[in-house]
């Protein structure tokens, strides 16, 4: 402890320092990993922002997990569309800020002799 005041802290340098430094590693990925990982996403159905976006998080997670790209796609190969869906969302949250999660839910379906009465 010191008999010396505080010196006083500005909030906005330690947003600006915490930015500042936010994109400072490179990402880099070979280009055949990167158009395959593309192109299968695209083949899925994805568009091709969502392609492209998934396609880097999973590139890096790949590199983090020492994975590699192409015995993911294999595996990835025979799933089934909700199964993906599944996979892609696990991924997307692991790689998201622990705020928020993503989600995705299926519309219910009602009998409609039982719920003929029943208003939505």
């Amino acid at each position: 402890m010191s008999n010396l005041p505080r010196p006083e802290i500005n909030s906005d340098t330690e947003v600006r320092d915490f930015f500042d430094g936010y994109f400072i590693q490179p990402i880099s990925f070979p280009s055949n990993e990167l158009d395959a990982t593309i192109g299968y996403f695209k083949g899925r159905g994805f568009d091709d922002v969502s392609a492209n976006a998934v396609s880097v998080v999973i590139l890096r997670q790949a590199k983090v997990d020492n994975i590699k790209i192409f015995e993911l796609l294999d595996s990835l190969k025979n799933i089934s569309d909700v199964k993906l869906l599944g996979a892609v969302v696990e991924i997307l949250n692991y790689d998201r800020e622990a705020v928020s999660v993503l989600g995705y839910r299926f519309p219910k379906e009602f009998d409609s002799y039982e719920s003929r009465n029943i208003r939505l």
